[in-house]
């Protein structure tokens, strides 16, 4: 299992994104052949989820539909989560279980996801992307409703560090985020380190304009988080 715990700041950095223009990859997020991108929003009506919207919370394991190598790239065409680890009836347990991107949900029974290494305790119930491994992406079609500068916070865990970047229309508009471990040797257990979560503010700053939107979240370098969301504010 993997996880993410991240306390990043960049803040003397903005970047802004230009026009619009998706990418299809079949290999990197960041770089590749172009192609017409031919994923779609992931719509729930279990969850009640529409279309993303930023400024708010972009939930990771609503990413787009299309398939390998269109609206995610996964390492092995295996959901590790969702008919894994997580097996029986049920939506949480069969969560988009036919697909290679590996998700799980958060649990409160014998302190797996509340125990009190967690630096911020999360929601019960909660689906995350996990098992995230370098190379890997999910992308994420959104509205931004202004064009404006917002801070990226994210709720997440991760057992070694390591980097991500985040990709808006075909551009690196973050650069490489440095992911600190939030590896607890005070925690007994060893498979828990997979699940301190923590909550940070401020990894980065980002120009968002106004429209629709494709943010693709690439795993940089040794992977190992789970993401829950990644927050948008307007940093005004």
């Amino acid at each position: 299992m993997k996880s993410l715990f991240l306390y990043v700041f960049l803040a003397a950095t903005s970047f802004e994104v230009r026009d619009f223009q998706v990418t299809e990859l079949s290999q990197g997020a960041s770089s590749g052949k172009n192609r017409e991108y031919t994923g779609t929003p992931y719509l729930d009506s279990v969850a009640a989820l529409s279309i993303q919207k930023i400024p708010g919370k972009l939930k990771c394991a609503f990413y787009d539909r299309g398939g390998e190598g269109a609206a995610y790239h996964d390492s092995d065409g295996r959901n590790n989560g969702s008919g894994g680890l997580n097996k029986g009836p049920g939506y949480l347990n069969g969560f988009r279980m036919d697909e290679g991107v590996d998700i799980s949900y958060t649990k409160f029974h014998d302190s797996i996801d509340n125990s009190v290494y967690n630096k911020v305790q999360p929601s019960v119930n909660q689906l995350y992307l996990g098992w995230t491994e370098p190379g890997e992406w999910t992308r994420y079609t959104v509205e931004v409703t202004e064009s404006a500068e917002f801070r990226i916070g994210a709720m997440y865990t991760s057992n070694r560090g390591g980097t991500i970047r985040l990709v808006v229309d075909n551009t690196d508009s973050t650069g490489l985020i440095d992911i600190p471990t939030t590896f607890n040797a005070q925690d007994p257990i060893a498979w828990r380190q997979w699940h301190h979560w923590n909550y940070v503010e401020s990894l980065a700053v980002i120009r968002l304009k106004r429209g629709r939107r494709v943010i693709t979240l690439e795993i940089a370098s040794r992977g190992n988080f789970n993401f829950d969301y990644f927050e948008f504010r307007n940093s005004r």
